[in-house]
């Protein structure tokens, strides 16, 4: 079986909610609803997208006792429970599951946020530029302590089906999304929790903190729904909520970066997983950024990666979509470059054809009105959908792409004698050096992939940069190192396991004299900087007593990366991803002292 093929089905079951009976609610809501919600002649009648800002709960009253019972007559309970899940994209219940309460490790104090000053891990690259790499002085973990490196403490989330979600650390405390829409927050040095918020959908962004002019702290973050929150670092308490796009498939994956004042949340989708006609038409998403004042969240401009808005294409054979363009999707969080003024942004491939040529590439936007300052194409023509080629489905492009598109964050890196390099690491396994100072002229590109058949991609989700080397891992197994200077190989150290490969998706994180690494095993990894040596390693995938009660087992580290601050290292375990990954509901710490 194709890894392509259990994508798809993959799809599917995340899809179908896990309803009983083969019932399918993506398939049931088109055919049965559709008719009325969405529909212009019926406009009291929501539409999916409208349905989607509910509740699964408030869902599920509607089609059970309330205005909609005797439409959803003929479903049986469990089926209406999974069309309620389907449409508000949140399971039953996870309200009362989730928060602090049952948890027997409740922080007796508020967190203090009067000091922002020493760095901790603030947002995904801990750097403007998204550099992921820490200095020992101020990540409080040198190469020497990691002999010494133990767990201190493990939080276990109630309700969880995986952990994806990054940690950021700012004053002693760690701030972190789940998949049940929860957003924690939690002692840095002991676990204690001080706060849960429930967004209306998953979280997986790392989130960014500061304190606005009025001297108040706040944590930004966005979820799965394509909402923007701003919440009191202090008490979690909701400042300001701003949905960024109403598509339907829209996604916000990455974290936003935040510069004087303002945030730039980038917009991604699952549209490219969308069913065939006639229970979708595909497709209608562009990926974007949107600028939003931080202390309102007001919107003050958004950048499409397609210009052009979609349109129903004359001619609906099957070899054409009924609409289009569609694509570039931003799934990695942006860097940004003071020196320049300007936002970097990696895109997606292109659901429709002729693929735009701002699919597959480095984009740079000014910072103030969002205006594209350039963009390089590093691979044209990828229209690539879950399940094509297929004789069966229009919305298939006639000719599919590789789906080779970009899902981890660029990295804007210094390189010897005042030079710098704008790093995209791309699913095909090629690293691509942009000139960010010439309009993104290529610098150097090296090709490091192991495995072309895996259409996963060789690097998903993010690499990290010191002074001499870029670090990705791979899906294939294992962590490869490149130089900055020239893009020549550095070293590549395979990992496996009992001669299995085991695939390193997830962001890597460097300090001096260490590369840290998460794989799909559940072990977390430090890889000599010099030689890709292993040098210490830890297994999460197993049963850990928890610091709040809550029942905790590792599993699968994934698309989070690991993260140093305060002289501990913070670990997200149980990353379920495609179809490799392994669920858990943890997040550990473990400090050399």
């Amino acid at each position: 079986m194709t890894r392509r093929l259990l994508l798809a089905l993959f799809t599917a079951a995340l899809l179908s909610a896990q309803a009983p009976d083969s019932f399918m609610p993506w398939a049931y809501f088109p055919q049965n609803c559709a008719k009325c919600h969405g529909n212009p002649e019926t406009p009291r009648a929501p539409s999916q997208a409208s349905l989607r800002k509910l509740a699964p709960e408030a869902i599920y009253a509607a089609i059970t006792t309330g205005s909609m019972s005797g439409q959803a007559a003929g479903l049986s309970d469990a089926n209406k429970s999974a069309l309620a899940e389907y449409l508000a994209e949140r399971r039953l219940g996870i309200a009362a599951v989730g928060d602090l309460k049952g948890m027997t490790n409740v922080c007796a104090s508020k967190p203090l946020f009067d000091n922002l000053t020493r760095r901790g891990w603030n947002g995904y690259g801990l750097e403007p530029g998204n550099t992921r790499f820490q200095t020992s002085a101020a990540g409080g973990i040198a190469r020497s302590d990691l002999p010494n490196l133990k767990l201190k403490w493990a939080f276990g989330f109630p309700g969880v089906t995986q952990v994806w979600g990054q940690s950021s650390v700012v004053s002693d405390t760690v701030f972190i999304g789940v998949d049940t829409g929860y957003v924690y927050a939690i002692n840095a040095k002991t676990g204690c929790a001080h706060w849960s918020f429930l967004a209306d959908a998953g979280v997986r962004t790392a989130p960014r903190v500061d304190i606005l002019p009025n001297k108040r702290a706040v944590a930004w973050f966005g979820d799965l729904k394509a909402n923007a929150y701003a919440v009191d670092a202090a008490t979690g308490v909701l400042i300001w909520k701003t949905n960024l796009d109403s598509h339907v498939r829209a996604r916000i994956t990455a974290a936003p970066a935040y510069f004087e004042g303002r945030l730039y949340f980038p917009l991604s989708s699952t549209e490219e997983v969308s069913p065939p006609p006639p229970l979708y038409e595909c497709c209608t998403f562009r990926g974007s950024v949107a600028a939003l004042d931080a202390e309102s969240g007001r919107k003050i401009w958004q950048t499409y990666t397609i210009a052009e808005t979609p349109h129903r294409a004359s001619n609906n054979d099957k070899s054409l979509q009924p609409w289009g363009p569609a694509g570039g999707a931003v799934w990695g969080s942006p860097a940004i470059d003071s020196k320049k003024r300007a936002l970097y942004m990696a895109t997606g491939d292109a659901y429709t054809e002729p693929a735009p040529d701002t699919t597959d590439a480095v984009m740079a936007l000014d910072l103030k009105t969002g205006n594209v300052l350039w963009s390089v194409q590093d691979l044209p023509n990828d229209a690539w959908l879950v399940g094509c080629p297929s004789p069966d489905n229009a919305n298939c492009p006639k000719h599919v792409g590789p789906d080779f598109d970009f899902g981890a964050a660029p990295i804007l890196a210094n390189l010897p004698g005042g030079k710098r390099a704008l790093l995209a690491g791309q699913k095909s396994g090629i690293i691509w050096a942009h000139d960010p100072d010439a309009k993104g002229a290529l610098l150097w590109k090296t090709d490091i992939s192991r495995s072309k058949a895996d259409p996963r991609g060789e690097i998903v989700w993010g690499g990290a940069a010191d002074s001499t080397n870029v670090y990705y891992g791979l899906t294939s197994g294992g962590v490869v190192a490149v130089r900055l200077t020239d893009g020549k190989k550095a070293w590549l150290t395979p990992i496996s396991i009992a001669g299995k490969p085991t695939g390193m998706p997830g962001a890597v994180t460097v300090i001096p004299g260490a590369v840290f690494s998460g794989g799909l095993d559940g072990m977390i990894r430090a890889l000599s900087p010099e030689d890709g040596s292993v040098i210490w390693e830890y297994d999460t995938a197993r049963e850990t007593p928890t610091v709040n009660g809550i029942s905790g087992k590792g599993g699968s580290i994934g698309a989070a990366g690991p993260v140093i601050a305060g002289g501990m290292l913070y670990v997200s375990s149980g990353y379920v991803g495609v179809v490799d990954g392994t669920p858990g509901n943890l997040l550990l710490a473990f400090s050399p002292k």
